[in-house]
């Protein structure tokens, strides 16, 4: 049986909205202050990208070099975990947040797990695998996190490497493209279109096979409205404050 928590509150009627690696329009992406703003501003959840560090720990960041977000250079698969958390991920951001560290799932599951429901995205290249998907499934395991997860990849052999390990938790396929057909096996509950990818008929495919379909990066209050509108589940933003405000 798939984790029953976060389904009962994708069943219940008001979408969900999760902050996109935290409310990142306000604080630096996938750190732990975009996270507790994103809890502070009323989101349900929080969006993340996971990535395996040289030495097995599951570490945060979207890109997979360092170097956009933080002072260093270099692939983070090629760097320890002791090594990441010397680079600082806020000061590109802005000066309140130089110092700002990179943070581990294990980091983020103890200050909001039992607070958000947490989307994690394996970040993974290709159809072999570093070992994330292990790392990812300890770590949920690790904080009893089951029912509060959602796990997602662009990856599809990294989601069915996730499923043989955690069955029960809950799998959302991520894509950006033309949608002339999904897969409809028991992999994936859920399906994470960009909203440019949302259409009517998306919508009833979802429907008529039972999946959920929680939509990124949806920014326009407006927009978010309307695709809630047409049936969406969940929406992945940017701005929690604005979104959450629209759909009240």
């Amino acid at each position: 049986m798939t984790a029953q928590r976060i389904i009962d509150a994708m069943h219940a009627g008001s979408p969900l909205v999760f902050g996109h690696r935290g409310a990142k329009a306000y604080a630096p992406m996938n750190t732990l202050p975009a996270f507790e703003l994103a809890a502070a501003q009323g989101a349900h959840g929080v969006e993340l990208d996971v990535h395996r560090s040289q030495d097995g720990h599951g570490v945060l960041m979207h890109d997979f070099m360092v170097d956009a977000t933080t002072n260093g250079s270099g692939r983070i698969t090629d760097m320890t975990l002791a090594e990441l958390k010397a680079l600082d991920a806020g000061r590109w951001f802005g000066p309140a947040f130089a110092g700002t560290p990179v943070p581990t799932l294990d980091e983020v599951f103890e200050a909001v797990g039992q607070r958000l429901f947490i989307n994690v995205e394996i970040k993974a290249e290709g159809p072999t695998t570093d070992g994330v998907e292990e790392v990812v499934a300890a770590c949920i395991k690790r904080h009893n996190m089951q029912e509060r997860v959602l796990v997602s990849s662009f990856n599809p052999p990294t989601l069915v490497r996730f499923r043989a390990l955690l069955p029960a938790v809950m799998i959302g396929y991520l894509f950006h493209g033309p949608v002339i057909a999904l897969p409809h096996d028991a992999t994936y509950e859920a399906y994470h279109p960009h909203h440019e990818m949302v259409n009517a008929n998306l919508i009833e495919l979802c429907r008529r096979h039972q999946k959920f379909i929680n939509v990124w990066t949806v920014n326009d209050p407006a927009q978010a409205v309307e695709l809630v509108r047409m049936g969406v589940h969940g929406i992945v933003t940017d701005n929690p404050d604005t979104v959450l405000a629209a759909l009240r």
